[in-house]
């Protein structure tokens, strides 16, 4: 997949190519099946797949204090729209000037103009130009008088762990990782919520339980309810090393303040690792994949009775990760 990042750029395309704009957080799989049908048109008429998206997202221009979590850092993110299949992708940074574009500015400054579609792909719900005015009804309009063709993906729809049948949307995955439902996220997600940062330095407070951790920088990120959960971790020496890297070590996560050792303590975000020592330092990237969670996160009156929980959790967590590596 090929990544353009600036308008000039865009003349790179090739000419009546697929297309689909979003922002894509969380590459769900109500967003995989809209690239599926780009890719499938795409091919169908002998031509390539673009992907748009926002960096940031526009929220956090416009309104910093209302911005959503991250779900998907851009290079994850791109890690996983080329994946799905996407030939190229079209970042566009934001701004205030570009956001402020109406819906009929922004179809003819990007997609008639730049990059000249055949066909456009879009969800049902979408919404694009200054104050999200344009709908999918307004791009359909747009569409017939610009002479390309629009492509609607009804919304995805699937079954919770509750039963409970819900729409996908990047703000339900949100709502399923903050409360520490990383399961249910996953259905969603259609694989591991990941969370991706540098290794740094800790206390040294696992080591003198006899549980060694690697210890996450905090990620900008949404980060699940605190609590303790049984996961994969990948490493490597940059983020995108470990968007690439195939090797997944079972591990124990902690998520938390610590409060056994006192209230001092900053967010934690620990991972013990169950069947190998710490890796060397030429690791310096972590990959944090959420399976399930174990238990929520609680005091203990002493290192001792912690330290009988933690072997407890380690040995739930081989327990859960066996069935997910061998289902």
């Amino acid at each position: 997949m090929k990544i353009l990042r600036t308008i000039t750029e865009l003349g790179q395309l090739p000419a009546h190519c697929a297309l689909t704009v979003g922002n894509f957080d969380g590459v769900h799989i109500g967003h995989q099946e809209i690239i599926a049908t780009g890719r499938k048109l795409a091919s169908e008429r002998n031509t390539q797949l673009a992907a748009m998206t926002f960096e940031p997202h526009p929220v956090a221009i416009l309104h910093p204090e209302k911005a959503p979590g991250v779900l998907t850092p851009l290079e994850l993110k791109a890690h996983l729209l080329d994946k799905c299949g996407t030939d190229y992708l079209i970042v566009l940074r934001d701004s205030v000037s570009l956001l402020g574009l109406s819906p009929t500015d922004f179809v003819d400054k990007f997609l008639v103009k730049d990059v000249k579609p055949a066909v456009v792909v879009e969800g049902d719900d979408f919404n694009f130009g200054a104050a999200r005015a344009g709908n999918i009804d307004t791009l359909r309009q747009m569409a017939a008088e610009n002479a390309f063709d629009l492509v609607v993906v009804p919304a995805k729809v699937t079954r919770l762990s509750t039963g409970q049948s819900v729409r996908v949307s990047s703000t339900i995955v949100r709502y399923m990782l903050e409360s520490g439902h990383v399961a249910d996220a996953a259905v969603l997600l259609g694989r591991p919520y990941t969370l991706t940062e540098k290794i740094i330095a800790g206390r040294g407070k696992g080591k003198q339980l006899g549980f060694p951790t690697l210890n996450m920088q905090r990620p900008g990120q949404v980060i699940p309810a605190e609590g303790v959960y049984a996961g994969f971790v990948g490493l490597g020496t940059s983020i995108e090393d470990i968007c690439r890297a195939q090797d997944r070590l079972p591990a124990v996560f902690s998520i938390g303040q610590a409060r056994t050792f006192g209230a001092e303590y900053p967010l934690l975000i620990e991972a013990h690792l169950l069947h190998r020592d710490a890796p060397s330092n030429s690791n310096t990237w972590m990959a944090m994949e959420f399976i399930r969670r174990i238990r929520t996160q609680h005091k203990f009156k002493t290192a001792e009775g912690l330290t009988r929980q933690i072997a407890k959790d380690c040995k739930t967590a081989e327990d859960i990760l066996a069935k997910a590596a061998d289902p």
